[in-house]
Protein backbone atom coordinates (compact mmCIF):
# COMPACT_ATOMS: atom_id res chain seq x y z
CA UNK A 1 0.00 0.00 0.00
CA UNK A 2 1.76 3.27 -0.91
CA UNK A 3 2.08 6.31 1.22
CA UNK A 4 1.82 9.70 0.03
CA UNK A 5 3.59 12.00 2.69
CA UNK A 6 4.51 14.40 -0.62
CA UNK A 7 1.03 15.51 -0.38
CA UNK A 8 1.05 14.96 -4.58
CA UNK A 9 -2.66 14.70 -3.92
CA UNK A 10 -3.93 18.20 -2.83
CA UNK A 11 -3.22 19.41 -6.58
CA UNK A 12 -6.47 17.60 -7.60
CA UNK A 13 -8.46 20.43 -5.50
CA UNK A 14 -6.90 23.11 -7.11
CA UNK A 15 -8.49 25.41 -9.28
CA UNK A 16 -7.82 25.52 -13.20
CA UNK A 17 -8.91 27.66 -15.83
CA UNK A 18 -10.81 26.61 -18.94
CA UNK A 19 -9.09 25.73 -22.40
CA UNK A 20 -9.65 27.96 -25.74
CA UNK A 21 -8.81 24.91 -27.72
CA UNK A 22 -8.32 21.20 -27.39
CA UNK A 23 -4.74 20.57 -26.66
CA UNK A 24 -3.11 17.91 -28.32
CA UNK A 25 -2.06 14.96 -26.13
CA UNK A 26 1.69 13.10 -26.48
CA UNK A 27 1.18 9.56 -26.87
CA UNK A 28 3.32 6.63 -25.56
CA UNK A 29 2.12 3.36 -26.72
CA UNK A 30 -0.31 2.43 -29.39
CA UNK A 31 -4.02 3.63 -28.86
CA UNK A 32 -5.96 1.02 -30.15
CA UNK A 33 -7.85 1.57 -33.22
CA UNK A 34 -11.16 0.96 -32.08
CA UNK A 35 -10.71 3.78 -29.76
CA UNK A 36 -12.39 6.36 -32.30
CA UNK A 37 -14.92 8.79 -29.63
CA UNK A 38 -14.25 10.61 -26.67
CA UNK A 39 -13.59 10.37 -22.51
CA UNK A 40 -16.26 12.40 -21.39
CA UNK A 41 -15.71 13.33 -17.45
CA UNK A 42 -17.30 15.81 -15.18
CA UNK A 43 -15.68 16.99 -11.58
CA UNK A 44 -15.40 20.52 -9.55
CA UNK A 45 -12.90 22.76 -11.81
CA UNK A 46 -13.46 26.03 -9.52
CA UNK A 47 -12.69 25.84 -5.70
CA UNK A 48 -13.35 29.67 -5.09
CA UNK A 49 -15.18 32.58 -6.41
CA UNK A 50 -13.00 35.68 -5.69
CA UNK A 51 -11.78 35.16 -1.49
CA UNK A 52 -14.97 33.03 -0.78
CA UNK A 53 -13.87 29.46 -0.65
CA UNK A 54 -16.20 26.43 -1.63
CA UNK A 55 -15.67 23.93 1.62
CA UNK A 56 -16.34 20.64 0.28
CA UNK A 57 -15.88 18.25 -2.30
CA UNK A 58 -19.14 18.24 -4.22
CA UNK A 59 -19.32 22.30 -4.16
CA UNK A 60 -16.29 23.05 -6.54
CA UNK A 61 -18.25 24.68 -9.94
CA UNK A 62 -18.70 21.78 -13.04
CA UNK A 63 -15.86 21.30 -15.66
CA UNK A 64 -16.60 19.26 -18.58
CA UNK A 65 -13.23 17.10 -19.70
CA UNK A 66 -12.73 15.64 -23.17
CA UNK A 67 -10.28 13.21 -24.17
CA UNK A 68 -10.57 12.90 -28.24
CA UNK A 69 -9.35 9.79 -29.71
CA UNK A 70 -8.49 10.24 -34.09
CA UNK A 71 -6.18 8.26 -35.67
CA UNK A 72 -4.35 7.18 -32.91
CA UNK A 73 -3.89 10.54 -31.59
CA UNK A 74 -5.67 11.88 -28.83
CA UNK A 75 -6.46 15.53 -27.85
CA UNK A 76 -7.49 16.99 -24.76
CA UNK A 77 -10.39 19.91 -23.83
CA UNK A 78 -12.36 21.59 -20.85
CA UNK A 79 -15.01 23.75 -20.46
CA UNK A 80 -17.15 25.28 -17.10
CA UNK A 81 -20.44 24.55 -17.87
CA UNK A 82 -22.02 27.60 -17.64
CA UNK A 83 -24.61 26.73 -14.76
CA UNK A 84 -26.89 29.62 -13.28
CA UNK A 85 -24.27 29.08 -10.35
CA UNK A 86 -21.28 29.43 -11.92
CA UNK A 87 -22.38 32.66 -14.02
CA UNK A 88 -23.99 34.40 -11.46
CA UNK A 89 -20.70 33.69 -9.03
CA UNK A 90 -18.30 34.77 -12.06
CA UNK A 91 -20.74 37.70 -12.76
CA UNK A 92 -20.95 38.58 -9.17
CA UNK A 93 -17.44 37.36 -8.14
CA UNK A 94 -19.05 35.90 -4.68
CA UNK A 95 -20.66 32.25 -4.22
CA UNK A 96 -24.21 33.53 -5.08
CA UNK A 97 -25.91 29.71 -4.85
CA UNK A 98 -25.93 27.54 -2.26
CA UNK A 99 -23.97 24.22 -2.41
CA UNK A 100 -24.07 21.57 -0.86
CA UNK A 101 -21.29 22.40 1.92
CA UNK A 102 -21.40 25.99 0.90
CA UNK A 103 -23.56 28.76 2.16
CA UNK A 104 -24.61 31.28 -0.58
CA UNK A 105 -24.74 34.81 1.87
CA UNK A 106 -27.37 36.98 0.59
CA UNK A 107 -26.21 40.10 -1.76
CA UNK A 108 -24.64 42.75 0.54
CA UNK A 109 -25.97 45.59 -1.32
CA UNK A 110 -29.71 44.90 -0.55
CA UNK A 111 -31.11 46.28 2.33
CA UNK A 112 -32.51 44.58 5.15
CA UNK A 113 -35.59 44.48 3.86
CA UNK A 114 -35.29 42.97 0.66
CA UNK A 115 -32.27 40.59 2.29
CA UNK A 116 -35.60 39.06 4.14
CA UNK A 117 -37.53 38.89 1.31
CA UNK A 118 -35.30 37.16 -1.00
CA UNK A 119 -34.74 34.52 2.30
CA UNK A 120 -38.40 33.72 2.24
CA UNK A 121 -38.72 33.41 -1.70
CA UNK A 122 -37.57 29.99 -0.75
CA UNK A 123 -34.89 27.74 -1.87
CA UNK A 124 -32.67 28.32 -4.90
CA UNK A 125 -31.63 24.74 -5.73
CA UNK A 126 -28.04 24.54 -7.27
CA UNK A 127 -27.65 23.55 -10.59
CA UNK A 128 -24.23 23.05 -10.26
CA UNK A 129 -23.70 19.85 -12.62
CA UNK A 130 -20.52 18.33 -11.90
CA UNK A 131 -21.02 14.66 -10.79
CA UNK A 132 -21.98 12.74 -13.99
CA UNK A 133 -22.68 13.02 -17.72
CA UNK A 134 -24.90 10.57 -19.76
CA UNK A 135 -27.25 10.54 -23.33
CA UNK A 136 -30.93 11.18 -22.83
CA UNK A 137 -32.47 10.34 -26.55
CA UNK A 138 -29.80 12.01 -28.89
CA UNK A 139 -28.79 14.31 -26.32
CA UNK A 140 -26.00 14.67 -23.70
CA UNK A 141 -27.17 16.02 -20.13
CA UNK A 142 -24.58 17.09 -17.71
CA UNK A 143 -25.99 15.92 -14.08
CA UNK A 144 -25.91 16.38 -9.99
CA UNK A 145 -28.56 14.73 -7.78
CA UNK A 146 -31.28 18.31 -8.05
CA UNK A 147 -33.98 18.25 -10.10
CA UNK A 148 -31.83 20.60 -12.64
CA UNK A 149 -29.76 18.98 -15.31
CA UNK A 150 -28.36 20.69 -18.00
CA UNK A 151 -27.95 20.21 -21.93
CA UNK A 152 -24.42 20.07 -22.88
CA UNK A 153 -22.92 19.68 -26.62
CA UNK A 154 -20.17 17.32 -26.34
CA UNK A 155 -18.20 18.03 -29.45
CA UNK A 156 -17.68 22.01 -28.66
CA UNK A 157 -18.38 21.22 -24.08
CA UNK A 158 -20.58 23.86 -25.05
CA UNK A 159 -23.51 24.53 -22.58
CA UNK A 160 -27.40 24.38 -24.53
CA UNK A 161 -29.92 24.45 -21.67
CA UNK A 162 -30.87 24.43 -18.33
CA UNK A 163 -34.00 21.55 -17.47
CA UNK A 164 -36.27 21.82 -14.86
CA UNK A 165 -37.47 17.39 -14.40
CA UNK A 166 -39.94 19.16 -11.70
CA UNK A 167 -41.85 20.19 -14.57
CA UNK A 168 -42.24 16.70 -16.38
CA UNK A 169 -42.08 14.26 -13.05
CA UNK A 170 -43.36 14.75 -9.07
CA UNK A 171 -39.50 14.51 -8.23
CA UNK A 172 -37.53 16.53 -5.81
CA UNK A 173 -34.11 15.35 -7.34
CA UNK A 174 -32.88 12.55 -9.34
CA UNK A 175 -29.54 10.32 -8.85
CA UNK A 176 -26.85 10.99 -10.90
CA UNK A 177 -26.53 7.55 -11.73
CA UNK A 178 -29.28 6.44 -14.20
CA UNK A 179 -29.88 2.62 -15.63
CA UNK A 180 -29.81 3.09 -19.55
CA UNK A 181 -31.22 0.12 -21.35
CA UNK A 182 -29.58 -0.94 -25.01
CA UNK A 183 -32.58 0.53 -26.79
CA UNK A 184 -31.60 3.87 -24.52
CA UNK A 185 -34.62 4.54 -22.12
CA UNK A 186 -33.33 5.71 -19.28
CA UNK A 187 -34.34 4.81 -15.97
CA UNK A 188 -33.74 6.74 -12.57
CA UNK A 189 -35.12 7.01 -9.18
CA UNK A 190 -35.63 10.33 -6.16
CA UNK A 191 -38.00 11.00 -3.52
CA UNK A 192 -40.72 13.23 -4.25
CA UNK A 193 -44.21 13.88 -1.74
CA UNK A 194 -46.13 10.92 -1.97
CA UNK A 195 -49.69 10.29 -0.69
CA UNK A 196 -50.40 11.93 2.93
CA UNK A 197 -48.25 14.55 2.61
CA UNK A 198 -45.35 12.51 3.74
CA UNK A 199 -42.37 11.37 1.59
CA UNK A 200 -41.72 8.49 -0.72
CA UNK A 201 -39.15 7.77 -3.89
CA UNK A 202 -40.83 7.13 -7.41
CA UNK A 203 -39.03 5.44 -9.65
CA UNK A 204 -38.66 7.50 -13.63
CA UNK A 205 -38.81 6.29 -16.76
CA UNK A 206 -38.04 8.09 -19.82
CA UNK A 207 -38.26 6.52 -23.25
CA UNK A 208 -35.72 6.39 -26.15
CA UNK A 209 -35.60 8.75 -29.16
CA UNK A 210 -38.65 9.42 -30.46
CA UNK A 211 -39.90 9.04 -33.97
CA UNK A 212 -41.43 12.22 -34.12
CA UNK A 213 -37.69 13.64 -32.92
CA UNK A 214 -39.55 15.76 -30.18
CA UNK A 215 -38.02 15.55 -26.30
CA UNK A 216 -38.18 12.12 -24.58
CA UNK A 217 -37.88 13.80 -21.38
CA UNK A 218 -41.41 14.93 -21.82
CA UNK A 219 -42.64 11.97 -22.14
CA UNK A 220 -41.08 11.05 -18.68
CA UNK A 221 -43.63 8.56 -16.63
CA UNK A 222 -43.19 7.61 -13.14
CA UNK A 223 -43.55 3.77 -13.12
CA UNK A 224 -43.36 3.00 -9.25
CA UNK A 225 -43.80 5.00 -6.08
CA UNK A 226 -42.89 3.34 -2.89
CA UNK A 227 -43.09 4.60 0.82
CA UNK A 228 -40.50 6.56 2.45
CA UNK A 229 -39.51 4.37 6.33
CA UNK A 230 -39.48 7.96 8.31
CA UNK A 231 -42.68 10.12 7.26
CA UNK A 232 -40.43 13.20 7.01
CA UNK A 233 -37.06 11.88 6.09
CA UNK A 234 -36.00 10.16 3.38
CA UNK A 235 -33.00 8.40 2.97
CA UNK A 236 -30.11 9.98 0.91
CA UNK A 237 -30.26 7.76 -2.29
CA UNK A 238 -26.84 7.83 -4.60
CA UNK A 239 -27.64 5.11 -7.05
CA UNK A 240 -29.68 2.08 -7.20
CA UNK A 241 -29.98 -1.65 -8.74
CA UNK A 242 -31.72 -2.33 -11.55
CA UNK A 243 -31.56 -6.50 -12.75
CA UNK A 244 -33.29 -7.48 -15.56
CA UNK A 245 -37.11 -7.37 -13.84
CA UNK A 246 -36.62 -6.44 -10.66
CA UNK A 247 -35.15 -2.49 -9.33
CA UNK A 248 -33.43 -2.70 -5.86
CA UNK A 249 -33.47 -0.07 -3.79
CA UNK A 250 -31.70 0.36 -0.33
CA UNK A 251 -32.59 2.78 2.48
CA UNK A 252 -30.28 3.37 4.12
CA UNK A 253 -29.61 5.29 7.81
CA UNK A 254 -28.71 8.87 6.17
CA UNK A 255 -31.56 10.72 6.37
CA UNK A 256 -32.31 13.71 4.86
CA UNK A 257 -34.46 16.03 7.44
CA UNK A 258 -36.83 17.92 5.47
CA UNK A 259 -38.38 20.01 7.91
CA UNK A 260 -34.43 21.08 9.05
CA UNK A 261 -33.72 21.54 5.27
CA UNK A 262 -36.74 23.96 4.76
CA UNK A 263 -36.65 25.96 8.12
CA UNK A 264 -32.58 26.05 7.71
CA UNK A 265 -32.68 27.64 4.18
CA UNK A 266 -34.91 30.31 5.41
CA UNK A 267 -33.25 31.44 9.02
CA UNK A 268 -29.69 30.96 9.16
CA UNK A 269 -26.51 30.52 6.99
CA UNK A 270 -26.85 26.69 6.19
CA UNK A 271 -26.36 23.96 3.40
CA UNK A 272 -27.33 21.04 2.44
CA UNK A 273 -24.64 18.99 4.43
CA UNK A 274 -26.50 20.77 7.95
CA UNK A 275 -29.60 18.66 6.66
CA UNK A 276 -28.07 15.06 6.52
CA UNK A 277 -28.65 13.08 10.14
CA UNK A 278 -28.19 9.38 11.01
CA UNK A 279 -30.90 6.99 12.51
CA UNK A 280 -28.75 4.46 14.27
CA UNK A 281 -31.05 2.00 14.13
CA UNK A 282 -31.82 1.47 10.38
CA UNK A 283 -30.57 -0.40 7.29
CA UNK A 284 -33.95 -1.12 5.28
CA UNK A 285 -33.99 -2.95 1.76
CA UNK A 286 -36.98 -2.88 -0.69
CA UNK A 287 -37.26 -4.57 -3.85
CA UNK A 288 -39.58 -3.58 -6.57
CA UNK A 289 -40.94 -4.77 -9.62
CA UNK A 290 -40.36 -3.56 -12.75
CA UNK A 291 -43.68 -3.79 -14.19
CA UNK A 292 -44.64 -1.39 -11.64
CA UNK A 293 -46.04 -3.53 -8.77
CA UNK A 294 -43.74 -2.50 -5.30
CA UNK A 295 -43.21 -5.96 -3.40
CA UNK A 296 -43.57 -5.09 0.44
CA UNK A 297 -41.54 -7.37 1.81
CA UNK A 298 -39.37 -5.81 4.90
CA UNK A 299 -35.46 -6.65 4.33
CA UNK A 300 -33.12 -5.53 7.28
CA UNK A 301 -29.22 -5.18 7.33
CA UNK A 302 -26.88 -3.87 9.59
CA UNK A 303 -26.43 -0.03 8.98
CA UNK A 304 -24.36 1.14 5.94
CA UNK A 305 -23.64 3.98 3.67
CA UNK A 306 -23.89 2.97 0.12
CA UNK A 307 -23.11 4.84 -2.77
CA UNK A 308 -22.51 3.36 -5.78
CA UNK A 309 -24.38 -0.52 -7.04
CA UNK A 310 -22.27 -2.58 -9.02
CA UNK A 311 -24.70 -4.89 -10.64
CA UNK A 312 -27.47 -6.78 -9.90
CA UNK A 313 -28.54 -9.99 -11.25
CA UNK A 314 -31.38 -12.61 -11.25
CA UNK A 315 -30.14 -16.31 -10.80
CA UNK A 316 -33.33 -18.97 -9.67
CA UNK A 317 -35.69 -17.23 -7.99
CA UNK A 318 -33.07 -14.86 -6.37
CA UNK A 319 -31.78 -11.42 -6.90
CA UNK A 320 -27.88 -10.64 -6.02
CA UNK A 321 -27.05 -7.49 -5.57
CA UNK A 322 -23.18 -5.97 -5.27
CA UNK A 323 -22.21 -3.07 -3.57
CA UNK A 324 -19.69 -0.81 -2.75
CA UNK A 325 -20.70 -0.22 1.44
CA UNK A 326 -19.34 1.61 4.23
CA UNK A 327 -20.02 -0.01 7.87
CA UNK A 328 -22.34 1.99 9.85
CA UNK A 329 -24.60 4.90 10.35
CA UNK A 330 -22.04 7.98 9.95
CA UNK A 331 -22.45 9.61 6.98
CA UNK A 332 -19.01 9.39 4.53
CA UNK A 333 -19.45 12.96 3.25
CA UNK A 334 -18.91 14.38 6.77
CA UNK A 335 -15.03 12.84 5.71
CA UNK A 336 -15.11 15.16 2.11
CA UNK A 337 -14.99 18.28 3.18
CA UNK A 338 -12.08 19.62 1.32
CA UNK A 339 -9.72 21.20 4.05
CA UNK A 340 -9.67 16.96 5.33
CA UNK A 341 -8.56 16.28 1.58
CA UNK A 342 -5.95 19.08 1.50
CA UNK A 343 -4.47 17.77 4.72
CA UNK A 344 -0.98 16.60 5.23
CA UNK A 345 -0.76 12.66 4.52
CA UNK A 346 -0.41 12.19 8.26
CA UNK A 347 -3.69 14.07 9.06
CA UNK A 348 -5.66 12.96 5.74
CA UNK A 349 -4.59 9.39 7.93
CA UNK A 350 -5.64 9.94 11.30
CA UNK A 351 -9.02 11.69 9.86
CA UNK A 352 -10.07 8.21 7.75
CA UNK A 353 -8.98 5.97 10.87
CA UNK A 354 -12.18 7.62 12.47
CA UNK A 355 -14.50 7.15 9.18
CA UNK A 356 -17.15 4.10 8.36
CA UNK A 357 -14.98 1.35 6.70
CA UNK A 358 -15.21 0.20 3.26
CA UNK A 359 -16.36 -2.91 1.98
CA UNK A 360 -17.69 -4.32 -1.02
CA UNK A 361 -20.66 -7.16 -0.40
CA UNK A 362 -22.80 -9.47 -1.97
CA UNK A 363 -26.53 -9.25 -0.71
CA UNK A 364 -28.96 -12.00 -1.35
CA UNK A 365 -32.36 -11.49 -1.79
CA UNK A 366 -35.05 -14.40 -1.81
CA UNK A 367 -38.33 -13.73 -4.11
CA UNK A 368 -39.67 -16.73 -3.15
CA UNK A 369 -40.86 -16.28 0.81
CA UNK A 370 -43.16 -17.94 2.98
CA UNK A 371 -43.94 -17.02 6.59
CA UNK A 372 -43.40 -20.77 7.88
CA UNK A 373 -39.92 -20.51 7.42
CA UNK A 374 -38.85 -18.46 10.18
CA UNK A 375 -35.22 -18.90 11.66
CA UNK A 376 -33.67 -20.63 8.42
CA UNK A 377 -31.68 -19.42 5.46
CA UNK A 378 -33.90 -19.03 2.50
CA UNK A 379 -30.65 -18.67 0.17
CA UNK A 380 -29.85 -22.19 -1.75
CA UNK A 381 -27.13 -20.49 -4.27
CA UNK A 382 -24.27 -22.60 -4.00
CA UNK A 383 -21.73 -20.07 -4.84
CA UNK A 384 -22.38 -17.62 -2.33
CA UNK A 385 -22.23 -17.20 1.74
CA UNK A 386 -24.97 -14.70 1.74
CA UNK A 387 -27.55 -15.45 4.16
CA UNK A 388 -31.28 -14.26 4.64
CA UNK A 389 -32.99 -15.48 7.40
CA UNK A 390 -37.28 -14.62 8.20
CA UNK A 391 -37.86 -13.04 12.15
CA UNK A 392 -40.62 -13.42 14.13
CA UNK A 393 -41.56 -10.27 13.05
CA UNK A 394 -41.63 -10.96 9.65
CA UNK A 395 -38.52 -8.94 8.49
CA UNK A 396 -35.89 -10.89 6.27
CA UNK A 397 -32.43 -10.18 7.82
CA UNK A 398 -30.49 -10.07 5.38
CA UNK A 399 -26.03 -11.18 5.67
CA UNK A 400 -23.73 -10.43 3.12
CA UNK A 401 -21.03 -11.86 1.77
CA UNK A 402 -17.73 -10.01 1.15
CA UNK A 403 -16.44 -9.69 -1.89
CA UNK A 404 -13.29 -7.05 -1.21
CA UNK A 405 -12.39 -5.27 1.94
CA UNK A 406 -9.10 -3.79 3.39
CA UNK A 407 -8.42 -1.40 6.26
CA UNK A 408 -9.23 1.86 4.92
CA UNK A 409 -8.62 0.58 1.55
CA UNK A 410 -11.78 1.66 -0.75
CA UNK A 411 -12.93 -0.34 -3.97
CA UNK A 412 -15.30 3.03 -5.45
CA UNK A 413 -16.74 4.54 -8.19
CA UNK A 414 -17.10 0.54 -9.86
CA UNK A 415 -17.60 -0.65 -13.69
CA UNK A 416 -18.69 -3.26 -15.27
CA UNK A 417 -19.19 -4.39 -18.66
CA UNK A 418 -22.35 -2.91 -18.94
CA UNK A 419 -23.45 -3.19 -22.30
CA UNK A 420 -23.09 -7.05 -21.86
CA UNK A 421 -23.51 -7.97 -18.67
CA UNK A 422 -25.45 -4.78 -16.78
CA UNK A 423 -28.40 -6.66 -14.69
CA UNK A 424 -27.13 -9.85 -15.96
CA UNK A 425 -24.64 -12.65 -14.01
CA UNK A 426 -21.29 -11.37 -14.47
CA UNK A 427 -17.44 -11.63 -13.29
CA UNK A 428 -15.72 -8.82 -13.18
CA UNK A 429 -15.90 -5.35 -11.58
CA UNK A 430 -13.44 -2.38 -11.80
CA UNK A 431 -12.59 0.34 -9.66
CA UNK A 432 -10.98 3.27 -8.29
CA UNK A 433 -8.88 2.17 -5.24
CA UNK A 434 -9.42 5.01 -2.45
CA UNK A 435 -6.17 4.73 0.30
CA UNK A 436 -7.27 6.71 3.40
CA UNK A 437 -9.77 8.61 0.75
CA UNK A 438 -7.54 9.59 -1.67
CA UNK A 439 -7.65 7.41 -4.93
CA UNK A 440 -4.14 6.02 -6.00
CA UNK A 441 -4.70 3.06 -8.09
CA UNK A 442 -7.05 0.84 -10.22
CA UNK A 443 -8.17 -2.41 -9.06
CA UNK A 444 -10.11 -5.40 -11.06
CA UNK A 445 -12.22 -7.76 -8.93
CA UNK A 446 -13.18 -11.32 -9.82
CA UNK A 447 -16.49 -11.42 -7.99
CA UNK A 448 -16.20 -14.90 -8.37
CA UNK A 449 -13.37 -16.03 -7.12
CA UNK A 450 -12.56 -12.42 -4.98
CA UNK A 451 -8.89 -12.38 -6.66
CA UNK A 452 -7.66 -9.09 -7.72
CA UNK A 453 -5.14 -7.21 -10.13
CA UNK A 454 -3.99 -3.72 -9.47
CA UNK A 455 -2.19 -0.62 -11.36
CA UNK A 456 -0.60 2.23 -9.37
CA UNK A 457 1.90 4.18 -9.62
CA UNK A 458 3.87 6.63 -6.99
CA UNK A 459 2.66 10.04 -6.94
CA UNK A 460 -0.20 9.21 -9.19
CA UNK A 461 -3.87 9.81 -8.76
CA UNK A 462 -6.30 8.25 -11.58
CA UNK A 463 -9.88 8.52 -11.54
CA UNK A 464 -12.85 6.33 -12.15
CA UNK A 465 -11.86 3.67 -15.07
CA UNK A 466 -14.08 3.17 -17.65
CA UNK A 467 -14.38 -0.28 -19.38
CA UNK A 468 -14.72 -0.19 -23.25
CA UNK A 469 -15.47 -3.40 -25.06
CA UNK A 470 -13.03 -4.85 -28.27
CA UNK A 471 -15.66 -4.30 -30.95
CA UNK A 472 -15.05 -8.26 -31.54
CA UNK A 473 -14.36 -9.27 -28.28
CA UNK A 474 -15.49 -12.70 -26.32
CA UNK A 475 -14.75 -12.61 -23.32
CA UNK A 476 -16.20 -10.49 -20.52
CA UNK A 477 -13.09 -8.91 -19.95
CA UNK A 478 -11.79 -8.42 -23.51
CA UNK A 479 -10.96 -4.61 -23.79
CA UNK A 480 -9.69 -1.56 -22.54
CA UNK A 481 -9.90 0.78 -19.40
CA UNK A 482 -9.88 4.33 -19.86
CA UNK A 483 -8.49 6.80 -16.74
CA UNK A 484 -7.52 10.34 -16.15
CA UNK A 485 -4.49 10.13 -13.93
CA UNK A 486 -2.89 13.34 -11.97
CA UNK A 487 0.57 13.24 -11.46
CA UNK A 488 1.67 16.45 -9.90
CA UNK A 489 5.41 15.85 -9.93
CA UNK A 490 5.78 14.61 -13.62
CA UNK A 491 7.09 16.94 -16.40
CA UNK A 492 3.77 16.87 -17.87
CA UNK A 493 1.18 16.72 -15.19
CA UNK A 494 -2.03 14.89 -16.24
CA UNK A 495 -2.43 11.86 -18.63
CA UNK A 496 -5.38 9.59 -20.37
CA UNK A 497 -4.14 5.89 -19.19
CA UNK A 498 -5.44 2.83 -21.21
CA UNK A 499 -5.06 -0.28 -19.55
CA UNK A 500 -5.82 -3.85 -20.61
CA UNK A 501 -8.63 -4.51 -18.93
CA UNK A 502 -7.61 -8.61 -19.04
CA UNK A 503 -4.05 -7.93 -16.75
CA UNK A 504 -4.16 -4.55 -15.36
CA UNK A 505 -1.37 -3.71 -18.06
CA UNK A 506 -0.69 -0.33 -19.72
CA UNK A 507 -0.98 0.08 -23.52
CA UNK A 508 -0.85 4.15 -23.93
CA UNK A 509 -0.90 7.09 -22.08
CA UNK A 510 -1.62 10.46 -23.70
CA UNK A 511 -0.21 13.09 -21.82
CA UNK A 512 -1.08 16.92 -21.07
CA UNK A 513 1.07 20.22 -19.94
CA UNK A 514 -2.29 21.24 -18.07
CA UNK A 515 -3.01 20.45 -14.66
CA UNK A 516 -6.54 18.49 -14.39
CA UNK A 517 -8.64 18.49 -11.08
CA UNK A 518 -10.16 15.55 -9.80
CA UNK A 519 -13.12 14.18 -11.57
CA UNK A 520 -15.92 11.75 -10.54
CA UNK A 521 -18.30 10.26 -13.36
CA UNK A 522 -18.03 10.14 -17.08
CA UNK A 523 -18.37 8.17 -20.39
CA UNK A 524 -16.97 6.83 -23.25
CA UNK A 525 -19.34 8.00 -26.46
CA UNK A 526 -18.41 6.13 -29.28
Amino acid sequence: IFEHPAGGYKKIFETVEELSEPVPATVTGRIPSFLKGSLLRLGPGLFEVGDEPFYHLFDGQALMHKFDFKNGQVTYFNKYVKTDAYVRAITEKRVVITEFGTFAYPDPCKNIFSRFFTYFKGVEVTDNCLVNVYPIGEDYYAVTETNYITKVNTDTLDTLKKVDLCNYVNINGVTAHPHIERDGTVFNIGNCMGKGASLAYNVVRIPPTQKDKSDPIEKSKVVVQFPSAERFKPSYVHSFGMSENYFVFVETPVKINLLKFLSAWSIRGSNYMDCFESNEVLGVRKQTLRQGEYIDHKFRAAPINLFHHINTYEDNGFIVADVCTWKGFEFVYNYLWLANLRSNWEEVKKAAMMAPQPEVRRYVIPLDIHREEQGKNLICLPYTTATAVMRTDGTIWLEPEVLFSGPRQAFEFPQINYEKHGGKNYTYAYALGLNHFIPDRIIKLNVKTKETWVWQEPDSYPSEPLFVQTPDGVDEDDGVLLTVVVSPGAQKSGYMLILNAKDMSEIARAEVDCPIPVTFHGMYKK
